[in-house]
């Protein structure tokens, strides 16, 4: 379980997060929306104990985070952080040596790492390009090995900043994808974001954070449609929401979806 009990952090005088209480076990994929300077990356550097705050607590496993060395190593194979820049966290210039090299420091044996690097791969969709130089890849593809990284650690939690950020339509839809995946084996993946079809996309349920506070806190589709919470916190509803807010259209979870039930619709029209 990752949870934060009244979660208090401030830089010098200034509060960032400001009594935070916050679940991440309840559901499947937690997502995290606010306008610039909400608090969203501060809340992530104290998830994974880069950050200590002033009052409060991160829980894991019902316990305060220990901030010992050998406490923040055992907390970083089970809650991972994959950045917005992936450039930040590949160090070296092939994949497999990248991403072998967090296991390699933990002295895994050479042929349990072979099978991890290359099961990761496999989710992320980055068998085709293994062999090629990181220098040569796409942003895309590097996010993808970023998350390959943090995957072969085995972690139960996977927290995503800006997973979709620089993505074209083709490689934000793969990232989906790989979300869905990593949540099929049983995982948990919290997703701070400005992509809000994505989070009400992907998300089971949605924290609003509005200076260092929760505005908002339910299921994507209930918070994301009221209108004048969303204006207050500088946010735009998702595409889907506005459609069954401002049309009475139904209220659906994926394009895919809103459009098989409007042929549907027609054919019951024509039909008649």
């Amino acid at each position: 379980m990752l949870t934060t009990a009244d979660l208090w952090f401030r830089y010098q005088e200034t509060h960032v997060l400001k009594g935070l209480t916050l679940d991440f076990s309840t559901h499947a994929v937690t997502g995290l929306v606010g306008a610039n300077g909400c608090g969203k990356s501060t809340l992530f550097m104290n998830l994974s104990g880069l950050l200590k705050p002033q009052q409060g607590a991160v829980l894991w496993q019902g316990k305060p985070l220990d901030y010992s060395k050998r406490g923040l190593l055992a907390l970083r194979q089970q809650v991972t952080t994959v950045f917005q820049d992936p450039d930040q966290q590949i160090f070296y210039t092939d994949i497999d040596s990248d991403i072998a090299f967090s296991l390699r420091n933990l002295g895994v044996a050479e042929a349990e790492i072979a099978r991890r690097v290359d099961d990761a791969l496999t989710l992320v969709d980055a068998q085709h390009f293994r062999q090629q130089p990181i220098q040569c890849l796409s942003h895309g593809q590097k996010k993808r090995v970023a998350i390959a990284g943090a995957l072969v650690l085995g972690a139960r939690y996977l927290l995503l900043d800006e997973p979709t950020a620089g993505l074209d339509p083709s490689g934000r839809s793969q990232m989906i994808e790989i979300i869905r995946r990593i949540v099929a084996q049983g995982n948990h993946v919290v997703i701070s974001s400005h992509d809000i079809d994505l989070i009400y996309e992907v998300s089971d349920a949605v924290y609003v954070l509005r200076q260092g506070e929760v505005l908002a806190h339910g299921a994507p589709g209930e918070v994301f449609a009221r209108g004048e919470l969303m204006e207050r916190v500088g946010l735009t509803q998702p595409w889907l929401v506005k459609l069954h807010a401002q049309l009475g259209l139904p209220l659906c979870k994926t394009e895919d979806e809103f459009f098989s039930r409007m042929r549907k619709q027609n054919a019951m029209k024509e039909a008649s």
